[in-house]
């Protein structure tokens, strides 16, 4: 089962998160025949973490729960909260494996909150790099997408997403996270 984790950071947490850079990366090792896609959300200006995304594959809800709550730098009090959902692989593929590569380029997640039928199901940009549903934990039910693409800028990476069909729609600077 895949899963899609964001954590949010506490604002002014950045002392906190610097010092436990290793303790965070050391816990995301023991994870790395899991994880599907990792890395940072930033501010506009690329300079100060927002948050933290961990795509993985995972035995059940149950593991994915303690992933995200047994996270060194949430038990410190660097986050605020946590979306954790159901996730389907649409692309079958870890950003590893995305055509483009590691790239400095610009990079967004975007996470569709959804309402009333699925939409959005069929991966249709070529700068995808991670791409799917997001599901309920029995894995029924629709709640959004989420997806992290390469895209001039926050509006067009906004545009994977069909207008009108969400709740509400997240965009957020991401990059390429983890050990380089």
């Amino acid at each position: 089962m895949e899963f899609l984790c964001y954590h949010r950071d506490r604002p002014g947490s950045m002392p906190l998160r610097h010092e436990l850079t290793e303790t965070h990366w050391s816990y995301m090792d023991g994870y790395a025949a899991e994880l599907i896609a990792r890395g940072p959300t930033l501010t506009d200006d690329g300079e100060t973490a927002t948050g933290s995304v961990h795509i993985l594959d995972l035995p059940d809800p149950a593991a994915a729960r303690a992933f995200a709550f047994d996270e060194p730098n949430y038990q410190a009090g660097v986050y605020r909260d946590v979306l954790l959902r159901r996730w389907s692989n649409a692309l079958g593929r870890t950003m590893w494996d995305f055509p483009g590569g590691p790239t400095e380029d610009n990079c967004y997640l975007v996470i569709g909150f959804g309402a009333g039928e699925p939409v959005d199901l069929e991966p249709r940009h070529d700068d995808l790099i991670a791409y799917g549903p997001l599901l309920s934990d029995d894995g029924t039910a629709w709640l959004g997408t989420a997806a992290l693409v390469r895209a001039a800028d926050a509006q067009t990476a906004r545009t994977i997403l069909t207008a009108d069909r969400y709740a509400d729609v997240e965009v957020h600077n991401w990059t390429f996270g983890g050990r380089r």
